[in-house]
């Protein structure tokens, strides 16, 4: 069985960067696509990001394009999300999350996924 469990998030200026990352034990990060959501108080979770399970294909929100890089930390099991520009329309809880297929990239959409870590907390200030 899976475990996903995030950390790296914190408070950050406007402007600042922070690094996610989502470490998982069970099984190997590399057979299974990894997406990135976050949700703010009174908004639907939305997809910020996600890392294919072959060729390191990604996909990325168009709110975070050309801010945002996801990718693979083999040696630890992890993905990693750096977050650059911080807006504070970033304030969000993250959550990373897995599908229970492997080799199978599910989309967008947060109800395809299966496995999901805890939620690290994201606060940007001006």
């Amino acid at each position: 069985q899976v475990q996903l469990v995030e950390s790296g998030g914190g408070l950050a200026q406007a402007g600042g960067s922070l690094r996610l990352s989502c470490a998982a034990s069970g099984r190997a990060t590399d057979t299974y696509a990894v997406a990135w959501f976050r949700q703010a108080p009174g908004k639907e979770r939305a997809f910020v990001a996600a890392i294919g399970w072959s060729g390191d294909s990604t996909h990325y929100a168009d709110s975070v394009k050309d801010r945002f890089t996801i990718s693979r930390d083999k040696d630890k099991n992890a993905v990693l999300l750096q977050m650059n520009d911080l807006t504070l329309e970033d304030t969000a809880a993250y959550y990373c999350a897995a599908p229970y297929i492997p080799k199978w990239y599910p989309g967008t959409q947060w109800k395809d996924y299966d496995h999901w870590g805890q939620g690290t907390q994201v606060t940007v200030s001006s």
